[in-house]
């Protein structure tokens, strides 16, 4: 009985080992690899709906794309390692003065990668924390680019549309190499809620968003030296 319960806590201290170590494999393979699926993506399919992917490499996706996506929600990409102190105070300020939503500023697009690879979608504390942790590896181990072509690949752009090139076809019947820069900054737009807006039929508030990141794009192009 006493080998058996033993063994019990070997297999135990194994499987704990191996949960533990799995999202460390997973930013190393994610590093170097395409990433096939999210969490979020699995669970969007569980739900019924459509699952539409194509991985692009950074080169193949539209300049005019990355530097869209940066100027709606990561300005300092270039100049943070995953997380921008700053904005977090701020969101953490917003927050104690009783605001429902903080800056989405706070959240990089680090974080927002590390989330959406490794994590589920709520906003729970526990969540959280394991973002800030997973986010220092993956700025440790991933160059900026990969960190940028991830993001590009598996953010969500409509219901069960992920990635630039499955979101290039689905609203404008082009492909991630072909988006112009107001197709860019239209999809760029939507980003804060993609199930709700959507970059192919604009509204006239996504429309006037699309023209001020267009600004923006120009604005920007000296910090992302990183690129």
């Amino acid at each position: 009985m006493r080998t058996l319960g033993r063994w019990c806590w070997r297999l135990a201290a194994l499987a704990l080992g191996f949960l533990g170590a799995l999202p460390l494999l997973i930013v190393l393979l994610a590093g170097a690899l395409p990433v096939p699926a999210t969490p979020l993506m699995a669970l969007r399919l569980l739900e019924g709906e459509a699952w539409r992917q194509q991985w692009r490499a950074l080169n193949e996706i539209s300049p005019h794309l990355p530097a869209a996506v940066l100027a709606a929600e990561d300005n300092a990409f270039c100049q943070h390692h995953g997380v921008d102190w700053p904005a977090m105070a701020k969101a953490a300020k917003e927050v104690r003065q009783g605001q429902r939503e903080a800056s989405r500023g706070a959240s990089t697009l680090s974080m927002q990668v590390a989330k959406n690879l490794l994590l589920w979608p709520d906003r729970d504390l526990l969540r959280k924390a394991l973002e800030l942790t997973y986010v220092t590896w993956i700025e440790a181990l991933w160059p900026k680019r990969r960190v940028l072509e991830v993001y590009l690949n598996i953010v969500e752009w409509a219901p069960g549309v992920y990635g630039a090139e499955a979101a290039a076809q689905h609203h404008f019947g082009v492909s991630a190499a072909q988006l112009s820069a107001r197709q860019a900054a239209l999809l760029a737009a939507v980003l804060p809620n993609p199930r709700e807006w959507n970059a192919g039929k604009a509204s006239g508030y996504i429309s006037r968003r699309a023209a001020e990141l267009q600004q923006r794009m120009k604005d920007i192009l000296p910090l992302l030296d990183c690129l």
